[in-house]
């Protein structure tokens, strides 16, 4: 199969989604203007930078000049949070994603308890083992989406998933991620390759 993007019918979204895979997903938590705490899924998620530390997620905006509430937050205020999604929190991000009022809270709506932030007014997953802080670096539009690109002001890792010299040890962070459609992978198989010189 050949597919030319100019003369494909259909979105190369599901061949994109099922093919990129698996995607980390990005559980953003931000804080509207009027003060509610909102919180959504992004699978368009990944790092950008370790100096300056950025992060970047991508959300799919809901038409011409609608923006979905994550991003609208962050433009106004210039703050969100990426918290980690482990698989013993999928079921809670999975109810974040409902199409939500954006007075409502998605917090509230799934009872997931808040933390405090340090550097940022949204407040952090409380139950989320790596959590992100960021102020928005650059925002970009690029088609359907808008790219928010946010440098990291704090990070808050837990002990439990942390080596004896402080480093994340990833066979203890048991990360989620999106593939196509309904489907998840967890990271619970992993194998070493040393990298050639």
């Amino acid at each position: 199969m050949k597919i030319d993007p100019d003369t494909f019918e259909r979105s190369l979204y599901r061949t994109m989604t099922g093919a990129v895979v698996p995607r980390p997903i990005g559980w953003i938590s931000t804080t509207s203007e009027d003060g509610v705490d909102n919180l959504a899924p992004y699978s368009y998620f990944n790092v950008v930078s370790v100096d300056p530390s950025v992060v970047m997620f991508a959300p799919v905006d809901e038409g011409p000049d609608a923006l979905k509430d994550s991003a609208r937050n962050v433009l106004d205020t210039g703050e969100f949070v990426h918290n980690v999604v482990t698989r013993d929190l999928a079921e809670a991000m999975n109810a974040t994603s409902a199409t939500l009022p954006a007075e409502e809270s998605e917090f509230d709506h799934a009872d997931i308890e808040r933390a405090e932030s340090e550097t940022v007014a949204p407040p952090r997953v409380a139950a989320a083992d790596i959590a992100f802080e960021c102020e928005l670096y650059d925002a970009i539009d690029i088609g359907i989406s808008t790219l928010i690109l946010g440098e990291i002001t704090m990070v808050h890792v837990d002990d439990s998933v942390t080596t004896s010299e402080g480093k994340v040890d990833v066979e203890k962070v048991d990360a989620v991620g999106r593939l196509a459609g309904n489907w998840y992978a967890t990271t619970r198989d992993r194998f070493r390759q040393e990298r050639p010189d």
